[in-house]
């Protein structure tokens, strides 16, 4: 049996990489055709694929963050599904825009830190506010770093953290 380029897998990083290819071509697609400018970065962290849009020379990508991220929330679904469309391979790729999501992650951070803090002091569950899938990975992660355990409650798209002493 001969093995041609389409049958050939593409180790996980390798794969990665293509992802953050195909989101790049899609995304410089979708902002010409919208008269955007600006760069985009490539990067794999831990098993994602992380592509950033950056403003270029005084450019304003607010429009693509909309409020609260919601545009951002659903420009990076339409990325992952032509990334998979591209690929085959279902995508959990991350989209930041004008560095919206890292200045959120900063301040979830410190949110969880908070809710771990006043965890350890009383002892009682600490119920967090309602938060996107994105947000509520983010504290999980930094509650978990501090030894303590955490879980979502309720139904999308009011799922919130609990967060508990172990």
């Amino acid at each position: 049996m001969t093995e041609d380029a389409a049958d050939v897998r593409l180790s996980g990083t390798e794969l990665l990489e293509r992802e953050g290819d195909v989101a790049a071509d899609y995304l410089e697609g979708l902002m010409d055709v919208v008269d955007l400018d600006g760069d985009i970065d490539i990067d794999v962290e831990g098993n994602r694929a992380m592509v950033s849009v950056l403003e270029a020379n005084d450019g304003d990508l607010a429009h693509l963050v909309g409020r609260d991220g919601k545009v951002l929330d659903a420009l990076q679904e339409l990325t992952r599904l032509a990334v998979t469309r591209e690929t085959g391979e279902r995508s959990r790729l991350m989209l930041d825009v004008a560095g919206f999501r890292a200045r959120r992650r900063a301040e979830l951070e410190q949110i969880a830190q908070e809710a771990v803090a006043e965890a350890q002091r009383t002892g009682a569950p600490v119920r967090m506010a309602v938060m996107t899938p994105f947000e509520r990975k983010v504290v999980h992660d930094v509650i978990a770093e501090a030894g303590l355990v955490s879980e979502s409650e309720g139904e999308e798209p009011t799922r919130r953290v609990v967060v508990r002493t172990a």
